[in-house]
This record gives structure tokens, sequence and C-alpha cells, in this order.
């Protein structure tokens, strides 16, 4: 995040603007929208400043900029066609610790104006940090049809009863499910929209009369997917935006977690091959105490939380303790990192099956049954299986599956660090010993395929081939 956002309040607060042009006349309806008392420093300025002049409502200073003209100014615009004299009113700026955004000159400023959607009190800012103010502009105008005129009514009347609603209820938790319940749940938006404020406002007191705090939560498992956040269903969005508390595995990318509500507790219950930082069953009583005090728990986990996520024995956990508990799927490794490296995982002339297996176990035992995993015409997929890599290679191989066998390891799959190594079934050890964790292993001569589909690569992916 290159810029810090923030609202600031000019209401009786000084800004000085430096130019008398076309531009600083936009600038400046915006600022006096905004409360600014306002100074105009331009020594030729349009009729429409005039008008300002006229009517009090900003003074004129014409005279050229002096730095002594920022003592008590809150904050400073620069909008000359003169990019040397923008300069130096940022620099004089700069000096005096004053804020300052010069027009079209985003090294000269220490804050930056957004595209804005106004819908007041609801104020909505896009800003590409200076760097595509007209693709900002496009996306504001797509937000735009998004949001009803009325929002900005339904937040003005919501304001009114802001104190009333937090003298009643008395936990932060419970005002925003009562809240959220109002605007999604509710004709409360309808009323305000139709222009009925005297229903609107009858509805909010009869939920907030009725309204009854919730003495148990709920936990939703929330497939994280393998890590792109695009991967994301629209169900665990919803999900994490909804979630009082979040307990996230390892695997969960950052991208990912930046998604969870701002204000949400985040707990870390990470376990990675030889390192548990939280056991399970810690992990299980999180989960119970959490929503026994009445929280939304989000147990985010990497990939889909019932393929090898132990989302079967939390939920079991849940079902004893009484708590409500919903599953959201996701997208797992399995299926998304061999599909952002090419590599499809059946094909009628290749493969007519998939197995998913982990490779963290003993191997020796012979409830792997090596005859059935070596067979041919099938994919193999290996979870956490580098470290066995050599004895998966040679189980294989003693059992029937060609040591000349393709064989791919996907590291940091879906992610923009995304490699793969491909070579051959007797050489997997070595590459394993090579891959970054973590990675899956793909086994099957649908890996050749990857070099046909190299167009359907993903372009941050990179590709070692072990010497044959």
């Amino acid at each position: 995040m290159n810029h810090y956002p923030i609202f600031t309040q000019l209401h009786q607060r000084k800004v000085l603007l430096v130019g008398g042009g076309q531009v600083a006349e936009r600038k400046a309806s915006a600022l006096l929208q905004a409360g600014a008392q306002l100074k105009v420093v331009a020594q030729q300025t349009t009729s429409r400043f005039q008008d300002w002049f006229a009517a009090q409502q900003a003074e004129h200073i014409a005279t050229e900029f002096s730095p002594a003209l920022l003592s008590g100014v809150f904050l400073v615009v620069a909008a000359t066609n003169d990019p040397a004299l923008n300069r130096q009113v940022f620099l004089a700026a700069e000096a005096a610790a004053t804020f300052c955004n010069c027009v079209d000159q985003p090294a000269c400023c220490s804050f930056i104006v957004p595209a804005l959607i106004d819908r007041s009190p609801i104020q909505v800012a896009i800003s590409s940090g200076g760097h595509a103010p007209v693709l900002a502009r496009l996306i504001r105008q797509q937000i735009e049809k998004l949001l009803p005129f009325s929002i900005g009514k339904a937040a003005a009347l919501a304001g009114r009863w802001r104190t009333q609603v937090k003298q009643t209820l008395q936990h932060l938790s419970e005002r925003r499910r009562f809240w959220e319940q109002l605007f999604q749940h509710s004709r409360f938006s309808q009323f305000v929209a139709s222009g009925d404020e005297k229903a609107a406002e009858s509805l909010l007191q009869q939920q907030l009369n009725a309204h009854q705090p919730l003495t148990q939560g709920e936990v939703v498992l929330v497939g994280a997917g393998p890590g792109d956040a695009g991967l994301l269903t629209l169900h665990a969005l919803q999900a994490l935006q909804a979630a009082d508390v979040v307990l996230y595995d390892a695997l969960v990318s950052a991208e990912v977690l930046e998604l969870v509500r701002r204000d949400a507790l985040r707990i870390s219950v990470g376990k990675r091959c030889g390192n548990h930082q939280v056991q399970q069953q810690q992990t299980n009583e999180l989960l119970v105490k959490w929503a026994q005090q009445g929280k939304r728990v989000a147990r985010l986990k990497g990939g889909d939380p019932f393929v090898f996520g132990r989302g079967g024995e939390e939920c079991a956990v849940l079902q004893a303790a009484g708590i409500p508990f919903r599953v959201i799927p996701g997208i797992s490794a399995g299926l998304g990192a061999t599909a952002y490296a090419g590599i499809p995982l059946t094909h009628r002339d290749y493969a007519q099956s998939v197995l998913f297996i982990t490779g963290h176990q003993q191997l020796a035992a012979q409830s792997h049954g090596w005859h059935t995993l070596a067979g041919a015409q099938q994919t193999l997929v290996i979870y956490m299986g580098t470290l066995t890599a050599a004895e998966i290679s040679r189980q294989l191989i003693a059992h029937g599956r060609a040591a000349t066998t393709p064989v791919a390891i996907i590291s940091q799959g879906t992610l923009p660090q995304q490699t793969v190594s491909t070579g051959q079934l007797h050489q997997l050890a070595s590459l394993a010993q090579q891959a970054a964790t973590p990675a899956l292993i793909v086994i099957g001569e649908v890996v050749s395929l990857r070099q046909q589909l190299a167009w359907f690569q993903t372009s941050s992916a990179h590709e070692s081939v072990a010497a044959a």
C-alpha cells in the first residue's frame, strides 16, 4: 500500500490554493463543498473565482506565491500550468510540514486526491496512486452504477440512531450484527429509497426492541484455495468479511489474508511439516471457545477444508460441542496448482483416473497399496511428499511404474513466484531436494502435455527441466 487512505475534515480549516485557471477552479469547487476556508493565490482568475470572491466564499491573494503564505494553513494545493512554480510550492510545504498536492505532478504530492463517489455521508474513493487517474475514473463509473442514490439517506438516518443503538446494545459485535440485519435483511433500505423515512425509523425501532443477543456463535470452515486470492469463491469472501475471529493455516497466502475484515481478530494456527506451531487439539479448543462467546468464527484453510485439511475432524468437534457450523469449499491445490502449471489431471489418451494422496506418512505401510498407486493410465498427485520423494520413487518403480514416467514438482502453486520442475520418475528425489515448499508432486504421462499446453502457463511460472 503506497498511500494511507484518509478522509480529511476541512470544515473551517485554512486551505491555500495556488492557481486561478480552470483546473484550479475545479479544485476550489470541491474544497469549498468540503467547508474549507479557502485562500486563492493568483494574479489572474476565472470569472467563477470572481463570483466566489464577491460572495466572500473565498479570499483572493493577488500576489506571487511566497512561503510566508503557508502560515496557519492546514493543507495547500498547487494547480498552475507552471511545473516549476508547483514544485516551489511543494518544497515550501514540505519545509513547513504541511500537506501538499500538485496537480498532475505525483512526485510533488504528500497527498493525492482520489476519484470520488459522493453519496454523502457515504463516500467511496478510488485511487491509482497517481499512476493512472483515467483508470481510477473508469472504475468509479462502474461502482457508481452499483450504489443506489438513496444509500446516503440511509446512512444519515442510521447516524441519527447510532447513539441510541449504542446505549441499547452494549457490545460491538451485537451492534454490528444489528446493523447488518437492518441493512441487508429488512425493508429498511426500501423504505428510505421510497422516501418513507417514518416507516424506516419505525422498522429500526421494532428491530432494536426485538433484538436478542446471541449467546453462541457459529464456525465457518472456509477453503482459501491454493494461494491466488482470485480463486476464492464469493461465499468465502463474504464469510471473511463477516467473521469476528479468523483462525488461519500457514498455507493461507498473504493476499487472501488481506481480504479479512480489518477489525477481525486473526489467530495463526499454522502447521508445517516438522514445525507444529499450534497442535490440532488447541485449534479445536479455540474454535469452541470463540463460538461459545457468540463470535462468528472463520476457520480459514489452504486449499479445500475436506481435502487433507482435517476439516472433518474439526466438524466432529463442533458437532459434539453443539456449535452450528458450515463448510465453504475451496479449490484444492491439486486442482489449482496443476491448472496454473498447464498440466491436465486426466486425458483421454493418457490418464483415465487421478489419485490424491499425502506423502508425509510412513510410506512403508501396506495401506498405501503400492500396486494400485503404480498403475498405468492414471495420474498420481501427492501432497506433502518432498521429504519422502526418494521412497515414493523407489516404491512406484518397484511395483511396476516405468522409471521414465514424467513427473513435475509445483512449488508455491498459483502464486506469482510459482515454479515448476519436470523430469522423470527416477529423478524425483533430486528434483524434490531442489524444490521450494510448499510443493505438490504430479506423476503421470499427463505431465508431458505441459510442453504442448505452454500457451496456458501463467507468465510468472518458471520451469526447470531435469537433465535426461
